[in-house]
């Protein structure tokens, strides 16, 4: 299903820690039309819904939302600390390229939309 890097379990672990407001919430991840290149990554600290899939490693938890497995299936979720580019990465095995600041992506499997910037390229520059 999802893969966590060491990062992200730490910085996830920490996440939790400090924002969770029950023993069953996670990094609640989901995937919504929208964004620059077509769809959009959602993340929240919530608890699972019906249908959810859950990951855990250590004290990380992901919560894959159930219309979002397909699209992230085979992810793999990192932390990156940059300064200029800090917080949760989501590698898709699905996306055929994504915008410069990796919030949304175009699927492999889907025509190129006509709203899909080139790949890195950053938000509101086309």
């Amino acid at each position: 299903m999802i893969t966590l890097t060491p990062n992200a379990v730490t910085e996830l672990g920490r996440l939790l820690a400090s924002k969770a407001k029950s023993p069953q919430a996670g990094l609640r991840l989901a995937v919504r039309r929208g964004g620059c290149a077509g769809w959009q990554y959602e993340m929240q600290v919530a608890d699972p819904e019906a249908g959810d899939e859950i990951v855990e490693s250590g004290t990380a938890r992901v919560i894959v939302a159930a219309d979002s497995i397909d699209r992230l299936s085979g992810c793999e979720i990192d932390y990156s600390d940059d300064l200029t580019d800090a917080g949760f990465k989501i590698h898709n095995p699905h996306a055929a390229r994504s915008c410069g600041c990796g919030t949304s992506f175009e699927p492999a499997d889907e025509p190129q939309g006509s709203q899909a910037v080139a790949d890195g390229e950053a938000c509101g520059t086309h």
